[in-house]
């Protein structure tokens, strides 16, 4: 297979304004600036759903960062990928992680060209943190790409984030086969981190607005195939969970006392830990 992304490489820039990104999109939930009418007329119909739809949005990033924290922090991982980068934010993974750990090595994935093009410039002075071009959904580009295989030693225990991304994949690229791909990768000592929005099952309460968003999803241009927690655990088979295993991501590890309610969404999206014996 032809190896693919040196992030030394210019990716030019070609953004279609007219059509939303989930990247966008996600961005414009959050509050940021890196967005479009398009991004956020899909944004406003999430809310329209669930009017404490960021909150899901900010559950993600949150659940991410905490991971991060505990990894580079507690357990001492030096090695990161994210296989579902975003545009920039207040405080991006890399920035906790060597926070924590200064010789930690992150590893962006990404296929969108904005993302790519923010993370260089972002990352331009940093050189324990590289953006890589690829597919998420092909391991053995990922594993093969010359940025990858450069920065990241799959001899040595690592970290391996799919968070938000599992959920746009379409039952016929076989879901569970690309998260085993790379847990079959990584080797023993090592930590992936999965979230996903999930499928509450058609008698729950939540049925109808799970529905209603992959509907609004699907209209945007980027389906999405919601799977039960169950089934997300399923994926992560071979890994040893960490407690409290599968749960919304509000409850994995909060930095403190809930003080409300989850909204709808956010008892939508549930996320785990795993580590490779």
């Amino acid at each position: 297979m032809t190896t693919r992304g040196d992030d030394s490489r210019a990716t030019p820039v070609r953004i279609d304004t007219a059509r939303p990104s989930i990247i966008r999109v996600y961005d414009a939930m959050l509050g940021g600036k890196d967005n479009f009418q398009a991004d956020r007329d899909v944004r406003d119909k999430l809310l329209a759903l669930d009017p404490e739809f960021g909150r899901a949005s900010w559950d993600i990033r949150e659940f991410t960062m905490r991971v991060t924290r505990f990894l580079a922090g507690d357990i001492g991982v030096g090695q990161f990928v994210d296989l579902g980068a975003i545009l920039p934010t207040s405080e991006n993974t890399h920035e906790v992680a060597q926070r924590l750990n200064r010789e930690a090595t992150m590893v962006y994935v990404a296929m969108d060209h904005a993302v790519l093009a923010h993370g260089r410039a972002l990352l331009a002075d940093n050189d324990r943190t590289h953006m890589a071009e690829a597919d998420f959904r092909q391991p053995q580009q990922v594993i093969e790409n010359t940025t990858v295989a450069k920065y990241i030693d799959f001899d040595v225990p690592m970290a391996l984030f799919l968070v938000g991304t599992m959920h746009h994949v379409s039952d016929r690229r076989d879901p569970a086969g690309i998260v085993a791909a790379y847990i079959d990768a990584m080797p023993s000592g090592s930590y992936l981190a999965l979230a996903q929005m999930s499928d509450p099952g058609p008698d729950h309460e939540l049925a109808p607005l799970a529905q209603q968003v992959t509907e609004v999803y699907r209209q945007a241009g980027f389906p999405c195939w919601l799977r039960t927690p169950d089934q997300a655990v399923a994926m992560m088979a071979g890994l040893e969970l960490l407690e409290p295993g599968m749960v919304t991501l509000a409850d994995w590890w909060p930095d403190g006392p809930r003080l409300r309610p989850l909204s709808p969404v956010q008892r939508l999206v549930h996320g785990a830990v795993g580590r490779k014996p």
